[in-house]
């Protein structure tokens, strides 16, 4: 570590900086550091030596992201090195490091101020922002024409890698992820329906500036060719959260739907919802969790673990038998 911080000392022009390492998240695929001077976070470094990713990968997010800040969307801004780079490395026993520098966003994560939102303002507030800031991303990715090419959907979401990923032991589940792909595979993929989206959008990857319940996004490591309904179902299923004190699963389910319904009053401020796709929601809850699905698998394998079928048994039962998913297990 102390190699890179100072290469990325003389890339960025940082002398004199304090660098605090992040303790790591479960799954976590990156090192975070922040970078501060006299106190103040300035920016968050992130270092990346994953060896399935390539510096194309890294610079065609990193464009995405400097796009999307230049023309107002509320991210989290790729800083530029010395040199004018989005994305510098560092070769450190024979394996190479990828860095990028962000602006430290501002406001807090909603989970550090215990879920409570700012004082005096309802929460209707925060579920329009919320939409907003969504729809602003997926306004501009529509416009978006990228120099480097993140992976499409089906890249990664295929049987033939899913095969290899999930033990046979799970075959019901694989059978009930096939059926699924080859429902995906007939939806449209044309520039209103699909492009690069976040592909993690959730609380954890935004901080709100609890003066103002501005929104400002961040982490978009995980970004996708995909449908835009992905980021939305995947909101959707985030407002499990705001509901888990129904034990009701009707009336969890309906409260669920009442908060999506103001999230996407935000986002169609900002773009068009075609409505023969926000129909399709169900089936887009059904990509997410199988997203979080193959997520688990990969996590144990990268840190040599067997997974516990109980981290994935609620989204896996809701496939293999059709529930539709309200949070309860």
């Amino acid at each position: 570590m102390i190699g890179i911080i100072e290469q990325v000392k003389k890339c960025y022009s940082l002398e004199g900086c304090t660098f605090t390492p992040e303790s790591g998240h479960e799954g976590g695929r990156n090192r975070i550091v922040i970078v501060s001077r006299g106190g103040n976070k300035l920016y968050v470094l992130r270092i990346s030596d994953i060896e399935d990713r390539n510096e194309n990968d890294y610079l065609a997010e990193t464009e995405f992201v400097r796009f999307l800040a230049e023309n107002g969307a509320p991210v989290a801004d790729v800083i530029p090195s010395v040199t004018g780079k989005l994305v510098e490395n560092i070769e450190i026993d024979g394996k190479i490091a990828y860095f990028s520098l962000f602006a430290y966003a501002k406001g807090m994560l909603i989970a550090d101020n215990g879920y409570r939102y700012r004082e005096g303002a309802p929460l209707s507030e925060y579920f329009y922002n919320t939409g907003k800031a969504l729809g602003t991303i997926h306004r501009l990715s529509k416009l978006y024409v990228p120099d480097h090419h993140r992976p499409d959907y089906f890249d990664k979401y295929n049987m033939t890698y899913l095969d290899h990923l999930i033990p046979d032991k799970y075959s019901d589940l694989k059978k009930a992820i096939k059926k699924r792909l080859e429902i995906f595979r007939t939806l449209p993929k044309d520039k209103d329906y699909y492009g690069l989206i976040h592909f993690d959008f959730s609380d954890g990857n935004y901080h709100i500036d609890m003066n103002t319940g501005a929104i400002m996004v961040f982490d978009f490591d995980n970004c996708m060719n995909c449908w835009y309904m992905f980021d939305l179902a995947n909101l959707w299923i985030h407002n499990e959260g705001w509901t888990r004190q129904e034990t009701d699963p009707d009336k969890r389910f309906e409260q669920m739907h009442q908060i999506f319904e103001i999230q996407l009053q935000g986002y169609k401020t900002e773009t068009d919802l075609p409505e023969e796709m926000s129909e399709k929601l169900p089936l887009f809850i059904d990509m997410v969790l199988i997203e979080n699905i193959v997520d688990e698998f990969e996590c144990c394998i990268r840190e040599g673990e067997e997974l516990d079928y109980e981290d994935i048994e609620d989204a896996a039962e809701c496939l293999i038998h059709k529930i539709p998913y309200a949070g309860i297990g």
